[in-house]
């Protein structure tokens, strides 16, 4: 019943074989990361003139295009280091690979955490900004803002579940029409004042005074309100393996298509906000605005609003690509739950899906859906992970230094480095009080887990390690007694004891091995034959990817063959460890086997520990 409802609400399961159509190409692939960008593109200007306004009064149009220029260099930066940086690192990781690489561990780690923080916080603050618009239109329901947006996460998270190449389709439609209104609305603005010579009459009747000087430190800050419009440019090197092959092309493309069209929408809504005199209001958007200057209050006015609204609940589908992706790539590193390295039944990296739309539900709940207490903790992550990613690109460089024009790269990687360094300082300044505090002391505290992590799957390891030829006396052919199966998953520590303690209850044993992976099949198969032993191994490949199910099928089988009075024992491996945190950190198959066979009378369930030393 359960399985079926699952295949209703989450599509039917698909085989190992079929990952190559569950990926993003170039269209889709644009629209699933560009969502996050240009939701943040579309309010950067408004950003940049709440700090200047309050100073500089009409002066702040001047800076709004300095401002905007700096931004765009930045930006400019950042897409040649990000293109280099899918070039040398297509199995994706982004600026947690090439910290790790380059600069060491700890920056790989640090750069790692500040990106997942900043996924997490994508998707509440995104899901919070999209709710909050949605219920703007239906005040009666504002009491019910928390469990709205939790409900937007949970479908969300369920369309993501259902694989890449079902909601790329989905959340694609949205996004090429905000992309596509908002281009038509910057042509048609610059249009009307370039060539018919429009009068343009300021659309907000607000009286700018000026209260203070421009300084260095005013400039700064509106630029790091501004850098709120890069925030999402890093996903696409995060993800180069969810793209179809030519992956590092296809993923190449999609950067630059990303890049472009984020310096035409925030240069172009710079552009219309100097024109028509946008001023950041309470109940009018600078965005809003700018399309009521351009179209009056006609139908593309409002079409406007309408996508503007779901394009920040679609940002969210940034991070829900971008955060399973590198949670993959650490925990293939050992530094997270092995977990997450696991594909679910519609291929999609669905234990960090889950994680993520469960965290951010957490934070939805704690802060109440509130974007005004959420925001102080955005944006310093990404900006770390700018600065690591940028240094260590200068790193690589100089390792690489045979290479064609290797100076002026690390010129301009050097540049950027310098500069999202300041960023990064000026927003941890200016939000350090609203909470960015949160996210300095998060940071280190993942880094430490992280760490402790991997030194517990090292340790697991080294102790599991073995010598084959060691062990290939202990297995003597002798008269059969009744069947004894040990279902192993590898020849380790655990699992060869297992096998010992079977073949000293009876000379029939059977290792059984499913496998979801053809290759690791056939190590185990060559491991197997260098063990030299007597004992049958039977291996099957689940293209499925489900390993309880085949092992109980095939258990069944021989129980049904069996005589009335023999048994068949079922001996299970497993290493234990002396802390509770050490169990979360392994898959617990046994456990629902041993559950799943009580109910078969013929079947003797036996579990042979494998004990650890202390892991500390």
């Amino acid at each position: 019943m359960i399985d079926e409802f699952l295949d209703i609400l989450l599509g039917k399961p698909l085989a190992n074989e079929q990952s190559s159509h569950e990926k993003f190409n170039i269209p889709f692939g644009l629209a699933i990361m560009a969502s996050d960008a240009i939701s943040s593109v579309a309010y950067a200007a408004e950003e940049i003139l709440i700090v200047l306004i309050a100073v500089v009064g009409i002066k702040a149009y001047t800076w709004l295009s300095i401002t905007a220029l700096m931004i765009i260099g930045l930006l400019t930066i950042l897409t040649i280091s990000y293109l280099q940086i899918i070039k040398a690192y297509p199995h994706g990781g982004g600026a947690y690979v090439v910290a790790k690489e380059n600069i060491g561990t700890s920056a790989g780690l640090v750069a790692g955490a500040a990106l997942l923080i900043d996924y997490i916080l994508t998707v509440a603050v995104s899901a919070s900004a999209g709710g909050a618009a949605i219920l703007s239109a239906f005040p009666q329901l504002v009491r019910y803002k928390v469990p709205i947006v939790i409900i937007f996460i949970i479908v969300l998270t369920i369309l993501n579940l259902r694989g890449i190449s079902e909601s790329s389709k989905i959340f694609s439609l949205p996004t090429y029409v905000f992309i596509i209104s908002m281009i038509f609305m910057i042509i048609l603005g610059i249009f009307k004042h370039v060539f018919l010579k429009e009068a343009v009459p300021p659309v907000n009747g607000a009286v700018l005074k000026q209260t203070g000087d421009v300084t260095i430190l005013l400039i700064l800050r509106a630029f790091s309100q501004g850098c709120s419009a890069l925030t999402g440019i890093e996903a696409v090197s995060n993800s180069v393996p969810n793209f179809k092959e030519p992956s590092q092309r296809n993923a190449k493309i999609v950067m630059i298509l990303l890049s472009v069209t984020i310096f035409f929408i925030f240069g172009g809504s710079t552009i219309l906000a100097n024109i028509y005199r946008a001023v950041p209001g309470e109940n009018v958007t600078v965005l809003a605005q700018i399309a009521q200057g351009v179209f009056g209050k006609s139908f593309m006015f409002y079409l406007i609003q309408v996508v503007t609204a779901i394009i920040l609940l679609m940002a969210c589908n940034t991070a829900f690509t971008g955060f399973p992706m590198l949670m993959f790539v650490v925990a293939n590193d050992g530094f997270a739950p092995r977990q997450f390295t696991h594909r679910g039944k519609r291929l999609s990296l669905s234990i960090g899906i889950g994680s993520l739309s469960l965290i951010a539900g957490l934070l939805v709940i704690v802060f109440n859906a509130n974007t005004h207490h959420l925001l102080p903790l955005y944006s310093v992550g990404v900006f770390m992970s700018f600065t690591l990613a940028q240094t260590g690109m200068v790193i690589c460089w100089r390792r690489n230094s045979s290479e064609k024009n290797w100076r002026i790269r690390a010129l301009i990687n050097g540049l950027g480095a310098v500069v999202t360094t300041i960023t990064t300082a000026i927003i941890a300044y200016e939000k350090f009080k609203e909470g960015a505090w949160i996210v300095i002391v998060l940071i280190p505290i993942l880094v430490f887990i992280m760490l402790s992590i991997k030194r517990h799957y090292n340790i697991v390891a080294e102790q599991l390690r073995v010598q084959l030829e060691n062990y290939r006396d202990t297995f003597k052919k002798g008269k059969f007694k009744h069947i004894a199966v040990v279902p192993i998953a590898s020849l380790n520590k655990a699992s060869l004891g297992a096998l010992q303690y079977a073949k000293g209850i009876t000379d029939d044993v059977i290792a059984l091995n499913i496998s979801i992976n053809k290759e690791q099949m056939e190590k185990l198969k060559i491991a197997w034959q260098e063990l030299d032993t007597d004992i049958v191994l039977v291996s099957k490949y689940s293209q499925y990817r489900h390993v309880v199910t085949p092992l109980l099928e095939y258990i069944d089988q021989i129980s049904a063959k069996a005589e009335a009075d023999e048994k068949i024992t079922v001996v299970l491996p497993q290493f234990i460890t002396h802390k509770w945190w050490g169990k979360l950190l392994h898959n617990n198959t046994g456990f629902f086997l041993r559950e799943s066979m009580l109910g078969n009378k013929n079947v003797i369930v036996s579990t042979y520990p494998y004990h650890l030393e202390d892991d500390e």
